[in-house]
């Protein structure tokens, strides 16, 4: 009777501790897993030495430890966006990449075109810089990365970043609903409650 008890406990561990980590861009600073709940993952200052990255036609480069998992990518031009009211709709940003849905773990890449942008913010140019938030859930809570970057209408992305061990998933992503600064509502509860209903039936077999 001892197993159902741990199985419970496990598949409550593996709901909650799961995240993921931007790779390219390179993001404000390491990875640390317990900030990635809090506003760029820890990291509330823009950094000086800057990403430089594509105006057009860049990528992002990720890691996802969940199986299904929904993201979001919005863009400040702020210079030093220090706390989500920067990345909401009554400040200079706007929503680059719309919120989307994959299933799969592992590395994946996606593109985003900032100079689609610019017709909607001002700011947003060759040379300027800005700053990007990713959004994603997993079902376990909204968590945000950030990177600073300095555009570059002359930069395209190396072939090594597009396609290191990743898959460029914009072709089977399905869409969601947006809610900017928020974080991603879609299938939160309906995981979650998943996970519960499963650690109750286990431990009702005790």
């Amino acid at each position: 009777m001892i197993i159902p008890f741990i199985t419970a406990a496990a598949v409550l561990a593996t709901a909650v501790q799961a995240h993921f980590q931007m790779q390219y861009p390179i993001p404000r600073g390491p990875f640390v897993e317990d900030s990635e709940p809090t506003f760029c993952d820890g990291y509330n200052d823009a950094v000086n030495n800057r990403t430089v990255f594509p105006f057009s036609n860049g990528i992002i480069n990720m890691n996802s430890e969940h199986p299904l998992w929904t993201a979001e990518v919005l863009i400040s031009t702020y210079q030093d966006p220090n706390n989500f009211s920067y990345f909401n709709s009554s400040s200079g940003y706007q929503v680059v990449v719309p919120f989307f849905q994959q299933s799969g773990e592992g590395l994946y890449c996606f593109p985003i075109d900032i100079a689609a942008a610019a017709v909607n913010v001002s700011g947003i140019q060759d040379g300027a810089n800005v700053t990007i938030q990713v959004l994603f859930n997993g079902g376990d809570g909204n968590l945000y990365q950030c990177a600073d970057l300095t555009l570059s209408a002359n930069l395209t992305v190396p072939p090594a970043n597009a396609s290191s061990g990743c898959t460029n998933v914009s072709s089977s992503t399905t869409s969601t609903k947006s809610s900017a600064g928020k974080g991603v509502e879609v299938g939160t509860g309906i995981i979650v409650a998943g996970v519960l209903s499963m650690a109750m039936m286990l431990l009702s077999a005790l």
